[in-house]
Order: C-alpha cells, then structure tokens, then sequence
C-alpha cells in the first residue's frame, strides 16, 4: 500500500514513517499543504494520514482534492483532540476516519485494515483464492498448510490484484502500488511482467494459474 503522510509536525511524520515502513507500507511524506498538494496530482496513492492543521493551506481543501480524484484513496483525519467541529467537517467532506493526536501507532494500523475491509467489502484478513490463503496480516501465503515462498513485491502484486479481483488493473497501475513513483530511478517497464511471470510460476507447484489472466495491450486480472 501507498501512502502519504501530511503532517508538518516533523517529528511525528518521521516516527509514521518508521512505523509504517517497518509494516511494509511505502510512504511518501509532505510536511506543507503545497507540497502535499503536488504529490496527490502525480501519485497515486491508497491512503493519505492527513493533519488538517497545516502552516500554508486549508486541509479541509486538501481533503476537496483528494476527493475529485478517480482512484479516491482512503483518507484518515489526524487532529489535535479538542478539534471537534474540523473532525464533523473532515468526515462529512468524505473523510473515511479520523484520530485524535496523540493517538496509538498500533490504532491507527488497525483503522487503516479495518477501512480496506470495508472498502473491497472482506470480512476477514484472510482471503482464500482456489485453495490458497492469503493472510494479510501475517503477509503469509499458504496452501495445505504449507507456506508459498514469496518475495514482498509478489505479495504485494498477488494481494492487490485480489481486491480488486474480476478488474483490469494495467501496469500503470500495479507499478505505481508496488514501487510508487514510477519516476525513481530503478523504474523499469517490465517490473510488472516479470513478477507476475515469478508469481504465476510459483503459484503453479501448488495449483493451477490461469486465473491470473494477461490482458494483452493493458494490463493484467486475477478472475473468480
């Protein structure tokens, strides 16, 4: 998962970073509006930790923004506790949840699962797919009991295209999900193909993969 943490609170930003970096989330971090405000038009992001108490910009107008985009990334309002009138108004400018600072690192990691339940409409953090089980907790993958060796970038790939199962995600997508900004500088357009041709081959010892579907010219679906 991609996420943007918009905090000015440099300290704090640093420590959600560590935290969720440690977790296996890729983060970006914008200490002012403006710069957050760029990073929402040129990344593609699934959650944004947005304070709206920011130095230089509204984060009420932040939030306007990240609404208007097509991917509508999940977006959790941080805020100092006593700020209840700017907490009704996050929320019902579309906000999917809120924290009041300080808040428990734990808590938060907790809110951002349970909001990705709700979003692909799971009930559980194992998902079962043709006999395999991913746990998206554990980051585990297994069949019979028998854990399915995959790197994290696998994972990744195999747990997105999941969610959003029976859809045409194209490499655009699921490179910017995996590596983020796809103008670092270990981009390369075949990422995407050779994982997946890593992933199918690894999934094939265990069951069959041609579920795991090449949509030629576009991208890629996981059908069920």
């Amino acid at each position: 998962m991609h996420i943007l943490i918009v905090e000015d609170e440099k300290s704090l930003a640093s420590e959600l970073e560590h935290f969720l970096t440690k977790e296996h989330y890729r983060c970006d971090t914008a200490h002012t509006g403006r710069a957050a405000s760029e990073k929402i038009a040129v990344n593609r992001y699934d959650f944004i930790l947005l304070d709206l108490g920011l130095p230089d910009y509204s984060g009420l107008d932040l939030l306007n923004e990240a609404r208007e985009l097509e991917h509508q990334p999940a977006i959790i309002i941080l805020t100092a506790r006593g700020a209840v009138e700017d907490r009704i108004e996050g929320l019902s400018r579309g906000a999917d949840d809120y924290l009041p600072k300080p808040f428990s690192l734990l808590e938060l990691q907790v809110r951002m699962q349970a909001i990705l339940r709700r979003k692909f409409n799971v009930k559980s953090s194992v998902l079962k797919l043709h006999g395999i089980e991913i746990d998206s907790s554990a980051r585990r993958v297994s069949f019979d009991s028998s854990e399915i060796p995959l790197t994290k970038k696998e994972f990744d790939l195999l747990h997105y295209l999941l969610l959003h199962k029976n859809r045409i995600l194209t490499r655009l997508q699921l490179t910017e999900h995996i590596w983020g900004n796809i103008l670092e500088d270990d981009y390369d357009s075949n990422y995407v193909d050779v994982h997946v041709k890593n992933l199918r081959k690894k999934l094939a010892a265990y069951v069959p993969s041609d579920w795991l579907e090449t949509v030629r010219g576009v991208g890629y679906r996981l059908s069920i």
